[in-house]
């Protein structure tokens, strides 16, 4: 038997008191016992009930540990490449307090709810580019999203699918990612103004790498902040940026993969987070450990037994 935690000052304090006061009051029953001519010699199996029940509660204060076995505990993590749309549409504030700022967020928020995946960013505009390789350094990775900003594209629009074949790239000729579960997350409103070749997304089928697309923005949209003016088109009218829900859920079928939606509250990072976990992960380490269980409440049980019949007994003497 093993204990949680070690006997303190505290305990040993009271322990000290209850001894000091018990003797105290066992030699004033004594004294009163030779006046009054009776025998006060019952007062020392009270004594001894009431140490056991005492000893009881303290050694339950001290989490007594049973049930001592080892069991195996593996760390299982995969490899996510996660693509941010960083044009100038994801300054829209349709999502509070825009696009791109909610993305930061709730990308920190995934990194700290899957602690044992790598994670990698690629940003798409125009161009697509690796702002962190694979990385199972998760402070250094949030550093990064920190930092993104939108970039102004230069002509031909944003290419989402040019960094779906960049990610698709790197997570084939990485040696370290050979053994791994392999998978990619498109953050984007669905704006795309490159071309697509869907034989791009077929070899993501074909080397068994799933997409999941999540849409951010509203379907009534919203204009994009330019200083104190909006961004406006060649005719001088206010551009207006909107969720293209239906190219995101056909990349995401095309891709054998699954389509989410952001929301105002990031809820939606908890069921990103279920998807990637539902992939077989590699495992990452593996340990033996010593599994043991508190079974303090069999000390406390006894202890309030014996002190339930300490009780009882005083009550019956009174009554009598």
């Amino acid at each position: 038997m093993n204990w949680l935690y070690s006997f303190s000052a505290t305990e040993y304090w009271f322990i000290g008191i209850f001894i000091t006061l018990y003797v105290l009051y066992i030699r004033r029953t004594f004294r009163v016992a030779r006046q009054l001519n009776t025998s006060a010699w019952g007062v020392i199996p009270k004594f001894f009930l009431r140490s056991t029940y005492l000893a009881l509660m303290l050694l339950a204060l001290q989490g007594p540990l049973f049930g001592e076995g080892e069991r195996n505990v593996a760390t299982v993590g995969r490899d996510v490449y996660l693509l941010v749309d960083v044009s100038r549409s994801m300054d829209a504030s349709d999502i509070v307090p825009t696009r791109l700022e909610r993305v930061k967020y709730d990308i920190q928020q995934l990194a700290d709810t899957l602690p044992s995946d790598r994670f990698g960013l690629i940003l798409t505009a125009s161009e697509s580019f690796v702002l962190s390789p694979l990385t199972a350094d998760h402070e250094a990775f949030k550093r990064f999203v920190q930092d993104v900003r939108t970039s102004i594209p230069a002509r031909g629009g944003t290419d989402l699918c040019n960094a779906l074949e960049l990610a698709r790239q790197k997570l084939l000729t990485d040696p370290s990612t050979r053994q791994s579960t392999k998978a990619i997350v498109l953050f984007s409103d669905g704006e795309n103004f490159g071309p697509c070749d869907r034989a791009g997304l077929a070899r993501l089928r074909t080397f068994g790498l799933p997409l999941i697309t999540v849409g951010i923005g509203t379907e009534s949209g919203s204009s994009i902040r330019a200083g104190r003016d909006f961004v406006r088109d060649d005719q001088r009218q206010i551009v207006r940026t909107r969720l293209n829900r239906s190219f995101l859920q056909s990349l995401a079928s095309d891709g054998r993969g699954q389509y989410l939606e952001a929301d105002a509250e990031g809820r939606y990072v908890n069921e990103l987070a279920g998807m990637l976990r539902s992939l077989p992960g590699r495992t990452i380490d593996q340990n033996r450990v010593l599994i043991a269980t508190n079974k303090y409440y069999y000390f406390l049980l006894a202890a309030l037994g014996l002190l339930a019949f300490d009780l009882l007994v005083i009550i019956r003497t009174f009554w009598l």
